[in-house]
């Protein structure tokens, strides 16, 4: 293969990176007619390789020891006001039974055993209707969630294995989306072009594959057809020759299947991201990819390989629009912080005020408190809720955490 090096993002070293994956993807783009892969396929492996990817060899150093931590990690209450939530949608529902409540993407299973524990000893009647499944891809992170909640009825399996048609309750996902492979794309000229990855020319001192990037074109005519979707046009006079970023087609056929699965209820999805004016503004020239490694980020994916997790923002706009294709209705969208205040996390933070705890105590549960508002991190992730099936007086009925502080 010729190789221009103005198309090149060139990466000399591997740092930490785990030789067997290096090995595994080397492999892939060699089996490839034109010894390259897509970014998409290069990030799939990468994080979901069964046996290197970095949520099966790094699934257990998760959390505030890990590379990052959610909201999940900064105590119970996040869980637990998220079946504030629940059980209002199952009363809107009309109490079935079994409400089904599919997690995807469950991590550790903390946030499956702090909603739980507190749906078991506050709403004994949802406890009671409450069937809990857990949709995982990493065969380590679901055997840590069971062994964590061995004590609770739980169910494991994949998307793919649920019936159509057979969920009434509600799909939900906490920082799900942004882990999904990405294509990288940029444009030359106003034209769309992709980034792949292919195997560097080797030399003496190269003790694993080293990758690096060529520009081609589209692997895809569906890369074009998101931009339709979301309504973003890449006028020349406007994007800089060379604006990069982002296209999630994982996450629309994500929507696409939970849709299928589900019958009645709604779709939860809290992450981080824009709409996509935003997420494809003009300034944004180099995207949203983020890779954590040790609690420090930066957007080199062809370092640490396997050892660090690879992240995009989440484009709400498509997963919008999508969801309305899919035969979704959109409910709501707002931020974790408004969402959570609605639900209860306002009193929270006033009862503090009553406790006994140890100060020591009391000032770590305010400030993981204050955590998850603070609007410039966590309470700034976005919240969208999709509902299917609903009748007209179950769709008018407004959700306690999408209603805003001037209206409760």
């Amino acid at each position: 293969m010729n190789f221009d090096n103005s198309q090149l993002r060139l990466h000399p070293a591997a740092g930490n990176s785990n030789p067997g994956l290096c090995q595994v993807i080397a492999n892939r783009i060699a089996e490839t007619p034109q010894q390259r892969i897509t970014f998409a396929e290069f990030m799939e492996l990468v994080l979901y390789h069964p046996e290197h990817g970095y949520y099966s060899a790094k699934a257990v150093t998760l959390g505030k020891q890990g590379d990052f931590f959610t909201s999940v990690h900064l105590g119970a209450d996040f869980g637990e006001l998220l079946a504030v939530q629940f059980v209002q949608m199952w009363e809107i529902l009309g109490k079935p039974v079994p409400f089904s409540l599919v997690e995807m993407g469950a991590g550790q299973g903390f946030l499956a055993l702090d909603l739980m524990k507190y749906v078991q000893h506050q709403y004994p009647d949802f406890w009671a209707a409450l069937d809990y499944i857990i949709a995982e891809k990493s065969p380590v992170l679901r055997q840590e969630q069971q062994q964590r909640l061995q004590e609770f009825p739980v169910r494991w399996c994949s998307l793919e294995e649920i019936p159509t048609n057979s969920i009434i309750g509600c799909f939900f996902s906490n920082e799900l989306v942004d882990a999904l492979p990405v294509h990288q794309f940029l444009l030359e000229q106003g034209q769309l072009r992709e980034v792949y990855v292919t195997i560097s020319p080797p030399t003496s001192h190269d003790s694993v594959p080293l990758f690096v990037e060529v520009i081609g074109e589209s692997s895809t005519p569906k890369l074009a057809e998101y931009f339709d979707l979301v309504g973003v046009e890449f006028a020349q006079n406007t994007y800089p020759d060379g604006y990069r970023s982002e296209i999630n087609l994982a996450a629309l056929h994500w929507l696409s299947i939970v849709t299928d699965c589900l019958q009645r209820g709604y779709v939860l999805t809290i992450d981080y991201g824009y709409p996509a004016s935003r997420y494809y503004n003009p300034r944004r020239s180099q995207g949203t990819l983020q890779c954590y490694y040790q609690h420090q980020h930066h957007n080199d994916p062809y370092i640490n390989i396997g050892q660090q997790d690879i992240t995009a923002h989440v484009d709400f706009t498509a997963l919008e629009r999508w969801g309305e294709r899919c035969g979704l209705d959109q409910v709501g969208f707002t931020q974790q912080g408004l969402f959570l205040m609605a639900l209860g996390l306002g009193d929270r933070i006033a009862g503090l005020s009553h406790t006994t705890q140890l100060i020591s105590d009391l000032l770590h549960r305010r400030d993981a408190l204050h955590q998850l508002l603070d609007p410039i991190g966590l309470g700034g992730f976005g919240v969208l809720v999709q509902c299917k099936g609903l009748t007209k007086t179950e769709a008018t009925q407004p959700l306690k955490g999408l209603i805003l502080p001037e209206e409760i």
